[in-house]
């Protein structure tokens, strides 16, 4: 690990501020991805700016809105009693995420900003319908995730909430890696308050991805049958040492099936 000026400011001006002065600066909340690529020399920022000074933690519901701070840790996002009833599968989501360790210092704002492509929360705000709160402006959920590791925020941008829409019903199921917890593939399946549905992929290819052909039968039936014979194609899905694009294709249809029945 190289040398860096280490920042703790305790406002988001103050944070934006540090980042615009910075060589080359980095964000840092939770640090689950951050932390280490520098260990391993895959990252040599000139300054870490730690968002954990500003304090941005907590859960509210209103309005029908679960609106979840960003600096609010998995942990802390899937023992919440507000989101487990309002809408259980994001407690769900939450709780399967890494191990304990991992659960109690990530955050849901650094999940999104780093946007792994195998992380579990690009498909809770793809498959909900979220709006990612920053300091400048609100973004569609649908318009976030642009790339592999790459977002629509700019680089002194910080996400501060997200802002979930509480849907009729919901399910998410994923198979994750033995070892990280990462999701191979893991689907989440909304039926939002206006009647929509949405199926949201993660894990399987470079980013997060809807399947309309599902949401078209769903809309005629919620139901895992109504998605049988529907099938994703295996072309630019991830291939790696633990599943080939074929694999993950497949397991696409096995883990919205599951999620499908695990709605509510």
């Amino acid at each position: 690990m190289e040398n860096f000026n280490y920042q703790r400011p305790s406002s988001v001006a103050d944070a934006v501020k540090a980042m615009n002065a910075a060589t080359d600066g980095k964000f840092l909340s939770g640090g689950m991805t951050l932390l280490p690529t520098m260990k391993q020399g895959l990252a040599s920022p000139s300054d870490v700016i730690d968002l954990a000074g500003l304090k941005n933690s907590g859960v509210a519901v209103e309005g029908g809105k679960v609106t979840i701070k960003a600096g609010t840790t998995h942990a802390q996002v899937a023992a919440d009693a507000n989101v487990q009833k309002a809408i259980p599968a994001l407690a769900k989501l939450a709780s399967g995420i890494g191990d304990p360790h991992v659960r109690n210092r990530g955050t849901i704002g650094g999940s999104i900003a780093n946007n792994d492509p195998a992380a579990d929360y690009p498909a809770a705000v793809v498959g909900l319908n979220a709006t990612v709160q920053t300091n400048a402006r609100k973004i569609a959920g649908d318009q976030f995730f642009t790339g592999m590791f790459e977002t629509a925020l700019a680089a002194d941008e910080i996400v501060t909430a997200v802002e979930f829409p509480v849907p009729k019903r919901a399910g998410y199921a994923k198979f994750p890696n033995p070892a990280s917890r990462y999701a191979m593939v893991g689907v989440m399946v909304a039926e939002l308050a206006d009647g929509s549905l949405r199926v949201a992929v993660t894990g399987a290819g470079p980013k997060v991805f809807r399947v309309p052909e599902m949401e078209a039968a769903l809309k005629k039936s919620f139901s895992a049958d109504a998605i049988s014979g529907i099938s994703v194609s295996p072309e630019g899905l991830n291939s790696d040492m633990h599943a080939s694009p074929e694999y993950r294709a497949h397991l696409v249809s096995v883990m919205a099936r599951r999620a499908i029945a695990a709605a509510k």
